[in-house]
């Protein structure tokens, strides 16, 4: 593309309105790294205008941009084309919203007004995000399993240790001695409830067509019972959700685990949004589903613990003292019955959990 010479490289872009139909984003920057031509996709995908980027550095529009930064300036003062994958930026107009992108840049000669910039922007968060979503189903899988093992091995041991508390209490003269074996007998109720749900639902799946707002609303109702009087619980209610094949039991379950955290996570002051949105043309864990119901709950707690992220939906991982660290994961468990999965992205201050549901299978 050379030959601009001192006039507007803008104005000899005749190649604009094929540009401004591919999907790639293709922005030409000229040598102070400002942008001269940006297509519809690059605009869109990094939420700017080409009219206000205009005479500003083009990483000016980004926030916590320096390894583009960085690529761009080696490519314009080496001459020499970079390309990277998957490379993380923040649009300022979206701030809470980072972006995967793969980046190729082509330096290329400007005639007087000196080198230019050919980058191609490629969106990487939806081919980030189904990598990330078919790694966490096979961890899940194998923890899974792993757990179900621990539990057949440990509920016989207890199922023993109680009927031999339970002798010991029969045999035992007076109250103060039996007040021991009640207590070993109560706890061993308690770890065979733990192993229970370490196992997972037992029963089949019982669907009937519902509403996830009136699942949303019963656990609005039961974290209004738990939460202190200054936690808000807000909802967000897209109208044109459908109704659906679910099981409805389990959905609460699993929700409600969800919430739960939450609530812990704001402690005695804070707030807690339940927000569901309808969304078309969506893969989940691979798959792609023409329907699909997205159920978030949203808390500004402190967020959760960079060490606990990767491993946050394993079987007895958990941030809280005193906490099973299976709310998680058997919420996981519930949702992956239906097909869908849960995701999350947390930040001091805003931590959102997703439940996605897929639909169009189980719609009348």
């Amino acid at each position: 593309m050379p030959g601009y010479g001192t006039r507007s490289a803008h104005a000899h872009f005749d190649s604009a309105p094929l540009l401004d139909a591919m999907s790639t984003g293709v922005v030409l920057l000229d040598s102070a790294l400002c942008p001269i031509y940006a297509n519809v996709a690059a605009q869109d995908l990094l939420a700017f205008s080409l009219n206000q980027a205009r005479g500003r550095p083009f990483t000016d529009c980004l926030h916590d941009s320096n390894g583009l930064a960085s690529l761009l300036k080696r490519a314009l003062e080496s001459g020499e084309g970079f390309a990277d994958r998957e490379l993380t930026v923040h649009p300022k107009a979206t701030p809470r919203e980072p972006r995967a992108v793969d980046v190729t840049i082509t330096p290329f000669a400007g005639g007087a007004t000196g080198a230019h910039l050919l980058v191609e922007i490629a969106d990487a968060t939806q081919r980030q995000r189904i990598s990330r979503e078919t790694d966490l189903v096979a961890r899940f899988d194998s923890g899974r399993m792993m757990l179900r093992q621990l539990a057949h091995e440990v509920r016989n041991p207890l199922g023993g240790l109680r009927g031999a508390a339970q002798l010991l209490d029969r045999e035992l003269p007076g109250d103060e001695l039996k007040e021991y074996t009640r207590v070993i007998i109560n706890e061993a109720d308690r770890l065979t409830a733990l192993v229970d749900s370490m196992n997972g639902p037992a029963r089949p799946q019982q669907r009937t067509l519902i509403n996830v707002h009136e699942v949303c609303e019963h656990v609005h109702r039961l974290l209004g019972a738990e939460a202190a009087p200054s936690v808000a619980i807000e909802r967000d209610y897209d109208p044109s959700l459908p109704s659906a094949l679910l099981d409805r039991n389990q959905l609460v379950q699993a929700l409600l685990n969800i919430a739960r955290n939450a609530l812990q996570a704001v402690g005695e002051r804070g707030r807690i949004t339940l927000r569901t949105r309808a969304l078309s043309n969506v893969v989940i864990a691979g798959r792609r589903h023409r329907l699909a119901a997205s159920v978030q709950v949203q808390d500004d707690g402190p967020g959760v613990a960079p060490e606990l992220r990767g491993s946050l939906f394993y079987p007895l991982v958990t941030g809280r003292t005193g906490g099973t660290g299976l709310g998680l994961a058997v919420a996981q468990d519930l949702v992956i019955r239906h097909g869908g999965l849960i995701e999350f992205e947390s930040e001091p201050g805003r931590t959102i959990f997703t439940l996605m549901l897929p639909l169009e299978e189980q719609n009348h």
